[in-house]
């Protein structure tokens, strides 16, 4: 069976990014045959640039690609990064420094109610620096890997995914609200 619009796929895979300059390029993420990346093939989850490299291989087919930046998560883009007042983290009056520390990653919503994650980078006495930018904004990515199984999506598995939140990683039967957060878990 081919990889097409909503199968289900399994694949193992590698993926580095660098390896510019002479450098040797840094492994970022695997999957393992033991702990594959799965998702329905053609339903949005994935970069359309990923998928496209994926479509009609077969359970068992290898893949060895790069994605460039600007059809991955686009080019780093400075204007990301935001001064935040520091009293917008307060928790009853107080900073949320459990929560909001160097290096954490922090779910926000815009003003619109459109979530967004951010790096925490700095937090000065008035201020919390973050980066909205994704994690591998400006790099190539290479994929290298193979296609573990391909078969038809159940049931039970199209529906979870029309229950669950783009991205927020639970799931979420109990549906999103007008403003597109979870009912179930609030994200």
């Amino acid at each position: 069976m081919k990889i097409t619009d909503n199968k289900f796929v399994a694949a193992s895979y590698d993926l580095y990014v660098g390896g510019e300059d002479g450098q040797a390029p840094e492994l970022m993420e695997r999957a393992t045959e033991k702990e594959p990346l799965t998702f329905i093939f053609g339903t949005g989850t994935m970069l359309e640039s990923f998928e496209s490299k994926l479509k009609n291989l077969q359970a068992g087919d290898s893949f060895d690609f790069v994605l460039p930046c600007d059809t991955a998560y686009g080019e780093y883009d400075e204007e990301r990064v935001a001064d935040l007042p520091k009293s917008i983290f307060e928790v009853d009056g107080k900073f949320d420094s459990e929560n909001i520390a160097v290096d954490k990653i922090v779910p926000m919503m815009t003003t619109e109610g459109q979530r967004l994650d951010g790096i925490v980078l700095e937090i000065t006495d008035e201020f919390v620096r973050m980066d909205f930018n994704h994690p591998l904004a400006g790099e190539d990515l290479h994929f290298v890997g193979k296609v573990l199984e391909v078969r038809e999506a159940t049931d039970e598995e199209m529906e979870q995914l029309m229950n669950s939140c783009a991205g927020c990683g639970h799931d979420c039967s109990e549906g999103q609200s007008s403003n597109g957060s979870c009912r179930g878990c609030g994200c």
